[in-house]
C-alpha cells in the first residue's frame, strides 16, 4: 500500500480500459497527478493531468526522465488475439508490457503495478488457449520485477462508463446482455468505474490477492 496520495502513470488511455480508469482518477481525491503516455492524443485537459505522445512503447528509453516520481502504473495497454499468430501475439503483449515495466521499476522505488490482464489467464503457461498463456507469462515475470506490489487484474466483460468517447462498439451493440450475465453470472461481470476504482482502493490499502478476479475487484471498488 502506498502512503500519501497517487501519483500514477497510466498506458492505454485513448482505449476503452485505459479512458475508464483515467475517468476514475481524475475525479479521485486520492489521486493528486496523472501522466497518460499514448501513441495517439488524447486531447483532454484536466489539472491533474499531463500527457506524453510517444509511438514506440519497445522503447521508452528516450521519455524516461519524465517518467519519474511516480508510485503506481495502471498498465492498461493492449491488443486482442484475433488473427495473430503466438510471435506477434508474444511481442505485442509480453515484450511490450514488459519493457515498460521493468523500466519503470528502475525509476521508481516502491511502485505499485496494475496490469490489466484478463479472465481466463493462465497462469502455468502450457494451456491450450494463446492468449492465455501469453498473458500468464506476462503476469509470472510481472511478479518478478521489483516493485512494491504487482496486482494483476483479471475482469471479464466490462459496462463502459457512460459518455467516454473510446468504448468498444462490441460493448456497444451487446449492452443489453449485461444485465442478464450479471443475473445469471455474476463472476463474469463488473463494470469499467468498479475497475478503476478497485485500481485506487488496492494502491492505497493492498489487498491479500495478487490475481484479482472480477469478485475481487468489486470488493476493492467498495472500500
Amino acid at each position: 500500500m502506498l502512503t500519501g496520495k497517487i501519483r500514477a502513470i497510466i498506458t492505454g488511455a485513448t482505449g476503452m480500459v485505459g479512458e475508464g480508469v483515467l475517468q476514475e482518477c481524475l475525479q479521485s481525491d486520492a489521486v493528486e497527478a496523472v501522466l497518460v503516455i499514448n501513441r495517439k492524443l488524447y486531447g483532454v485537459s484536466h489539472p491533474k493531468l499531463k500527457e506524453i505522445l510517444h509511438k514506440d512503447f519497445f522503447d521508452i528509453s528516450s521519455i524516461a526522465d519524465q517518467l519519474t516520481n511516480y508510485n503506481a502504473c495502471y498498465f492498461c495497454l493492449g491488443v486482442s488475439s484475433v488473427g495473430m499468430n503466438e510471435n506477434d501475439y508474444s511481442r505485442m503483449t509480453y515484450t511490450l508490457t514488459m519493457h515498460v515495466a521493468e523500466t519503470l521499476s528502475k525509476l521508481n522505488t516502491g511502485m505499485i503495478f496494475c496490469y490489466v490482464s484478463g479472465k481466463g489467464t493462465n497462469n502455468t503457461e502450457k494451456g491450450k488457449i494463446m492468449w492465455a498463456r501469453v498473458k500468464g507469462r506476462t503476469e509470472n515475470d510481472l511478479m518478478k520485477l521489483p516493485f512494491k506490489s504487482v496486482y494483476n487484474f483479471r475482469p471479464g466483460m466490462m459496462k463502459p462508463t457512460p459518455g467516454l468517447k473510446n468504448t468498444l462498439k462490441l460493448y456497444n451493440y451487446l449492452g443489453w446482455l449485461y444485465p442478464v450475465i450479471k443475473l445469471f453470472s455474476p463472476n463474469l461481470v463488473c463494470t469499467l468505474k468498479e475497475v478503476g476504482l478497485a485500481m485506487i482502493n488496492v494502491s492505497l490499502k493492498g489487498y491479500d490477492k495478487h490475481f484479482i478476479e472480477v469478485p475481487d475487484i468489486k470488493i476493492l471498488a467498495k472500500e
